[in-house]
């Protein structure tokens, strides 16, 4: 059980990964306190039974550019499991993306393994083996580490080769390479990494979705955010969601007004988080309607032909029990409601998710098919 704590050890390490096909990583981080995850371990393991190892990023003067480097080589696969929140730390960190990627929860969903499966899951089903969760809830700044948790992190990685072998075969036997391919595509896009200020409202859930009330949501949210990227805190830290909206609607425009706030925090009621938030609220005050943030119509507000969702929805059933998937990855009950309101603009009816459901659905929703059935199943019938 080997762990590399110099640039060295991990650049003679790499260089032996780029001679295989691909190499598994994990990570282990903390974010409890900080905006940005701080990195505190590194996983890898070569193909077959190559040798795993840890690499330490905390040690003085380690620089992870020979794994930034690996990311780079087009010829090694790069197999993480559930990797959004892995990426976004070296895509944070080193600017980089790996290439090519396997993701092994997408994949299994792919494979019909069911929706965002867990790795213990996949170990139990496809390595046939069990994890130890007993330094899952750890502290992985702390030095120095103990074998435990060594023996943890490694599994996170070994078994991940068993994993990527049985799921990259399947997908090869189903001909759904296509279709991993186009879910990956936003993991491997840099802009779902990069939390812009001035759309941070986006994740501010309201009832009220007034033009003046969403100005002020769009000001107070941009200056949370900009403020904890700055400071590396978490946002909650500055105000909750909760204070935010109270404050888009008392709109306070002095410190004492602040002071009659009964959901901020005490710390933002003085200094440059209270000064933030009055400057805040005086820009979306002199926001002009067009500079509103444009907020789309909920759900229950469209109007919705239920018999039609209705119909959908057995044709989505009909249709993930065919293809062996699970229903959501193919259309979330939104996305029904959506077409059978006549939008168009919705995921189910884009890439191989059309050609598995999308495709017919529209011509469910045209008159053009109907449903009947057959047995236990349902089948689709030309009209």
């Amino acid at each position: 059980m080997r762990t590399l704590t110099t640039t060295q050890e991990l650049a003679d390490f790499c260089e032996l990964a780029k001679a295989g096909p691909y190499v598994t990583i994990d990570t282990e981080f903390l974010r409890e306190r900080t905006y940005y995850a701080k990195l505190c371990l590194v996983q890898l393991a070569l193909p077959d039974d190559g040798e795993a190892v840890l690499v330490d990023p905390l040690v003085d003067g380690m620089s992870l550019q020979p794994l930034y480097d690996l990311f780079g080589d087009t010829t090694v696969v790069k197999v993480f499991h559930a990797a959004r929140q892995d990426l976004e730390i070296f895509f944070i960190e080193g600017n980089v993306l790996p290439d090519p990627l396997f993701d092994t929860q997408i994949a299994a969903m792919v494979c019909g393994f069911g929706e965002q499966v867990g790795y213990e899951t996949l170990v139990r089903k496809i390595a046939k083996a069990s994890l130890d969760k007993t330094s899952r809830f750890t502290d992985w700044s702390r030095r120095p580490l103990s074998e435990a948790q060594k023996t943890y992190a490694l599994a996170d990685v070994t078994h991940l080769r068993v994993i990527y072998e049985f799921l990259q075969g399947e997908l090869e036997k189903s001909g759904r390479d296509k279709w991993l391919r186009e879910e990956l595509e936003v993991l491997l896009t840099p802009e779902t990494y990069v939390v812009q200020p001035s759309q941070a409202w986006k994740r501010v859930k309201t009832r009220t979705h007034s033009g003046k009330f969403m100005a002020q949501v769009l000001e107070l949210a941009r200056f949370r955010e900009g403020y904890a990227q700055a400071r590396n805190i978490p946002r909650n830290r500055v105000f909750k969601d909760d204070a935010l909206l109270e404050m888009a609607s008392t709109k306070p425009k002095t410190v004492q007004d602040l002071g009659r706030s009964r959901l901020l925090l005490r710390e933002a009621r003085k200094g440059e988080i209270a000064e933030g938030i009055l400057a805040a609220v005086k820009a979306a005050a002199e926001l002009s309607p067009e500079d509103y943030p444009k907020v789309s119509k909920p759900n229950d507000k469209l109007q919705v032909n239920p018999a039609l969702a209705d119909l959908l929805r057995v044709l989505l059933k009909a249709k993930a029990e065919n293809e062996g998937v699970a229903q959501k990855l193919i259309a979330t009950s939104a996305d029904l409601d959506q077409i059978a309101a006549g939008q168009r603009d919705v995921m189910a009816l884009q890439g191989w998710r059309a050609e598995v459901f999308g495709k017919d659905a529209l011509r469910l929703c045209n008159g053009e098919l109907a449903l009947a059935t057959k047995g236990q199943k349902v089948t689709v019938v030309e009209l």
